[in-house]
């Protein structure tokens, strides 16, 4: 676009303003992208984002910073370990979904939660387009992404991640074809990141890895990098990323802390979204399809000497194997690599004169309009928030999934309990009845430790010693689904007594008399 100075010819200063108007008025492409899989949600139902009972603890530690200001060091939600340190890690994630929990209720977490997700789909078809994939690629690899990552589309903290893994790998590319400095913004942008998610961790792995393919191409001969040595350029980087992560409310205590988590096999062993993908649902079959579009561009990049992407895309796919929550981090790493070699397909294709040819004049004429938001989004988003567009907004947790309407008839009784729950429904106590209600274990499974979950499963598996735990934690009252092993025993002990089954969830409370020793 022409820019015209002040002193231009006031028809001249007209078009120019009228230009610039056009361009936040009139509706592109990229904004029916966009407002499409915001769409989604409206089909699948906002609720679904809720899935997770960890968005309740998630809200209520928010909560407590913004009543507190200040960051929680001990825990106030169970009666196990009461007063015991805790890491909070996601603090800056959970005071922005509590902010918008005070400002709209559960409406406003799923909001921000679903705009999270879908300006990450255009985020990642914004970045394909600008390493030169053609529309006829970008579009169906990112509609295979956004498949694939809504596996671990909730309202949780990882959703930062998301983005800003997509920007930091954005930037890191830009800085190898041009070095203009704007590579370190990474440094601030990392310390954000350590204090939204733990997903920080990922990015200086995927720093590490891309600065050893650096050094790796160099040693095989590859052309170097314009811009000095690009290897010590790409490790100094990371030891400022790395020193930049200490700027959380934990220090270097946070690190160790992770590791000691991230490394614990009877975490990957317990924790469900630390297994391995079950490959049986829509999700996991476009992650399928990634993963061995995937691992066919790793060949093709290593057969022209590429190391960089190709070492990134077998180490996240190996993770995402091992391990479903990673899942969405080897789609962000994948899907430009496998647009790449798409587009370079389609090119061979699309001959000049042929239908495919056609087909690539129109979307190359699109890529412009894929690349530009107007003001529409906004306006409809705006709309949604005040209510001007009717849609169907949670007002609590999906029924179908936790104890909500049990929770509502047997308040008075669950209010200053000692709670044994599943843990997604104690999850649930701690959003439901904030501080007055204390759980026997909560989805903080890097708090409780192994001894505390191994009690928990051995409980609600109906172990032989499961009373004994029960009594020896003081617990007073036992909530689970009316499946779980321990509810038959429950029904049998002279010691506890049926107070409700709805035919969903099952509630005993300790009888009198027969009081648990003190913990």
């Amino acid at each position: 676009m022409v820019s015209f100075p002040l002193s231009a010819p006031p028809l001249a200063r007209c078009l120019l303003a009228r230009e610039r108007l056009k361009r936040w008025l009139v509706p592109s492409l990229g904004d029916v992208l966009l407002l499409a899989w915001i769409a989604w949600f409206f089909l699948a139902g906002w609720d679904a984002l809720l899935a997770d009972g960890d968005t309740g603890w998630h809200i209520r530690t928010g909560e407590q910073i913004l009543a507190t200001r200040s960051v929680p060091r001990t825990d106030s939600f169970s009666f196990t370990k009461p007063g015991e340190p805790w890491f909070a890690w996601e603090w800056l994630s959970e005071l922005l979904y509590a902010a918008a929990f005070r400002l709209a209720g559960l409406k406003g977490v799923v909001l921000m939660a679903g705009i999270l997700i879908a300006g990450f789909g255009l985020l990642l078809v914004r970045w394909m387009l600008w390493r030169g994939a053609t529309p006829v690629a970008a579009l169906p690899v990112a509609l295979a992404a956004f498949g694939a990552s809504s596996v671990h589309f909730l309202a949780r903290p990882h959703l930062f991640t998301w983005w800003l893994l997509v920007i930091a790998l954005w930037l890191w590319e830009r800085d190898t074809l041009r070095r203009d400095g704007w590579v370190w913004l990474l440094v601030p942008l990392t310390t954000v990141w350590a204090n939204l998610h733990g997903g920080f961790v990922a990015w200086l792995v995927t720093l590490a890895a891309l600065a050893v393919a650096q050094a790796l191409e160099a040693a095989l001969g590859r052309r170097p990098e314009p811009g000095g040595n690009p290897i010590a350029r790409s490790a100094l980087l990371w030891l400022a990323c790395a020193a930049a992560t200490l700027a959380n409310p934990y220090g270097w205590r946070l690190h160790e802390h992770l590791a000691r988590y991230l490394t614990a096999g009877w975490i990957r062993d317990t924790v469900a979204e630390f297994r391995s993908p079950a490959f049986r649902s829509e999700s996991v079959f476009w992650f399928e399809f990634l993963l061995f579009a995937g691992l066919m561009a790793a060949a093709a990049a290593l057969a022209r000497k590429r190391l960089a992407p190709a070492a990134l895309l077998i180490m996240w796919a190996h993770a995402a194997l091992v391990s479903a929550r990673h899942i969405p981090i080897y789609v962000i790493v994948a899907a430009p690599l496998v647009a790449d070699e798409l587009s370079a397909l389609w090119h061979r294709l699309a001959a000049p004169g042929s239908a495919a040819g056609a087909l690539e004049q129109a979307a190359a004429d699109s890529r412009r309009h894929l690349r530009r938001l107007s003001l529409w989004p906004a306006l409809v988003l705006g709309a949604l928030a005040i209510g001007a567009i009717p849609a169907r907004w949670p007002e609590d947790f999906p029924a179908r999934r936790f104890p909500v309407a049990m929770v509502t008839r047997q308040q008075e009784a669950l209010e200053g309990a000692l709670v044994f729950a599943s843990d997604e429904w104690a999850d649930y106590l701690i959003w439901r009845l904030p501080g007055r209600a204390r759980v026997f274990l909560d989805g903080r499974s890097d708090f409780f430790g192994p001894e505390l979950v191994g009690e928990y499963l051995a409980v609600f598996g109906g172990r032989h010693d499961w009373e004994q735990i029960l009594d020896r934690r003081a617990c007073d009252a036992v909530l689970v689904p009316v499946s779980a092993p321990v509810a038959g025993l429950l029904k049998l002990s002279p010691n506890w007594r049926l107070l409700e089954d709805d035919g969903q969830a099952i509630l005993f409370l300790r009888r009198e008399g027969a009081a648990a020793p003190p913990s």
